[in-house]
């Protein structure tokens, strides 16, 4: 588990410099373009495994991790290990709060269950 923490981690790092440097549309397209990985499925890593992963590098990370990080870097992670996870950014009518979370054949895998019924998904990649 703490080779994935470290991975997550590190994942985290690369996503903060490429949204400083390069800005948010070289990530969006990088995270469009990110292949998924290629494992037999019995050897595949649960991806609530790595999800936790990820959350725990966040909290180690030294600065708070938004979600548009925290989904980039989670959708690396998950298609490195062959899960074909989707990036997806959504916005709450009325309050035009944006949100981005991650999910895996339609479902939440990154977030709560209920971020269909609160954000209008904008985009998927």
């Amino acid at each position: 588990m703490t080779y994935l923490v470290i991975k997550s981690y590190l994942l985290l790092v690369r996503v903060d410099i490429t949204l400083r440097t390069r800005g948010f549309k070289h990530l969006y397209d990088a995270v469009r373009e990110w292949p998924t990985g290629a494992v037999p499925e019995g050897k595949r890593i649960p991806y609530e495994r790595l999800n936790h992963a990820m959350d725990l590098a966040c909290v180690f990370y030294p600065k708070t991790v938004l979600c548009l990080q925290r989904s980039a870097a989670a959708v690396f992670l998950l298609r490195r290990h062959a899960w074909p996870a989707e990036f997806v950014t959504g916005c709450a009518i009325g309050t035009f709060e944006n949100h981005a979370w991650v999910e895996i054949g339609g479902q939440v895998v990154n977030d709560k269950p209920y971020m269909h019924e609160k954000y209008l998904v904008l985009d998927r990649g």
